[in-house]
Formats: C-alpha cells, structure tokens, sequence
C-alpha cells in the first residue's frame, strides 16, 4: 500500500516540476547573450609551427614550435631535426604562458625582473617568463599563442613570415 502512495506523489510531483520549470523560462533555447569566441583552425596552427621551425633551420638552429589555443590547450607542435628533447616542454610552456598572460613572453620577462613583479608566479605549473611565446590574435581576441623553443627568441619572433594561408587575409 505504501508502494502505491509513493509511486503516485512522484507520478503527481514529476509532472508539476516540469511544468513549473518550463514556466519559469528554464527549457527556453538559448539566447543572444552566449560568448562567441574564435578558434585557430587545425590546419593553420599545424602550418604556423611547420613554418616556425623551418624558419629556424634555415639559421641552422633546432626549434620546437608548439601552437596553443586560446585555453592553453595544444593544437599543433613540431620538434625540428635535432632539437632537444626539453623544447617540447619549454615551447609548451612558452606558448601557454603567453596565451594565459595575453601577452608576449619576451615583455612577460622584463616585466618578471622588476621588484614585486610577476617572478612569484613563476612557480606556477607551465608558467615560463622567457622569450619565445607570442599570442595570436584576430583583432584584439588572443585566440591562441605560438611558443618556440631552441634559438635565440629575437630570431624568430621579428623576422618570421606569417604562414601563406594567412597572408591573403591580413593584407
């Protein structure tokens, strides 16, 4: 008999949520005030780290390029010929940084040596103030930073040609 009253309030109680639910405006589809975010595309963070570490060869310096997206999540890494083992973490770890501070490593750095500067973070997991991490931007939207790993940062990082699927779009 208990069996039967219980069954009954939650065959009563169920329905009256969904209709209070659906009243309050809780099952309305989505509305216009969502985030829009850009993304890099795969193909194109793939090219940017081909073309970074290619840049680098041709300076005969062994470069790792790792491409990150906009939460720090790798999309594209290239360990050039020779290159160290340690450049895969330390381009990881470039890019994350510069992605996370939404600024280029090399400024991150200066700014690290100054008193009560950002040296206390350092300590932070894939925190790396070094030159090397540039952040990728569509207007003023960081989606994503380029770190690099393996030769001198200025080498790479003021010279180095935007990839060949971008260049059309910037122009």
């Amino acid at each position: 008999m208990k069996r039967q009253s219980m069954t009954r309030q939650i065959r009563v109680t169920v329905p009256m949520l969904a209709a209070a639910a659906f009243g309050c405006g809780l099952w309305t589809p989505a509305r216009a005030d969502a985030l829009v975010t850009h993304r890099i595309p795969a193909a194109l963070a793939a090219e940017a780290a081909v073309e970074a570490v290619a840049f680098c060869a041709k300076d005969n310096y062994r470069e790792t390029a790792v491409v990150v997206d906009a939460d720090g999540a790798r999309q594209a890494e290239v360990r050039g010929d020779g290159a160290g083992i340690h450049t895969l973490d330390s381009a990881n770890d470039k890019a994350y940084t510069s992605v996370s501070f939404k600024s280029d490593t090399l400024a991150l750095a200066e700014r690290a040596k100054e008193p009560g500067g950002l040296t206390v973070l350092s300590k932070l997991p894939h925190v790396m103030f070094f030159g090397g991490g540039v952040v990728i931007k569509i207007g003023d939207e960081v989606v994503g930073a380029i770190g690099a790993s393996g030769a001198p940062a200025p080498s790479w990082t003021r010279t180095a040609p935007a990839p060949a699927s971008t260049r059309s779009a910037t122009a």
